[in-house]
């Protein structure tokens, strides 16, 4: 493997980006939405075996107090070999001493749990399509 690690918007094909977010299994959206959402982030990180793109993640950030993870994606044929690991370690070099929160995917989340990450009681939540967030799991 030839790892490549970006911290820029400047060389992603947005297609390319949307299709590796759907295929390791996050919701899916056009491409031009996920190019808004990512060059509007607080931080950014790529993942690259040579040319291609595996994986992904962006931040937001109030730079003082909160951040949130969005979109921490990894391309399954490259899973369980530490790289879901690298890349929250490169997102998180670039945000200041915080909390953070983030969304896991329903059955990821004994990964972020080893990382620190615990499940939230008073999290709340307000979606555009809350039908399609509960029929994933991700409301009550």
């Amino acid at each position: 493997m030839n790892l490549i690690i970006e911290k820029d918007c400047q060389n992603i094909d947005w297609e390319e980006l949307a299709e590796v977010i759907e295929v390791a299994g996050l919701s899916p959206h056009p491409a031009e939405k996920f190019q808004i959402a990512f060059k509007n982030s607080f931080a950014v990180v790529f993942l690259r075996d040579g040319q291609r793109l595996i994986g992904c993640g962006r931040a937001l950030s109030d730079a003082a107090f909160q951040s949130a993870l969005y979109d921490i994606a990894l391309l399954p044929e490259y899973q369980g070999n530490g790289l879901g690991k690298l890349l929250l370690e490169e997102i998180s070099k670039q945000l200041p001493e915080s909390n953070v929160i983030l969304y896991a995917s329903p059955g990821k989340e004994a990964f972020y749990e080893r990382f620190g990450f615990a499940r939230l009681k008073t999290g709340m939540g307000k979606f555009l399509n809350p039908e399609r967030m509960r029929e994933k799991a991700m409301l009550e």
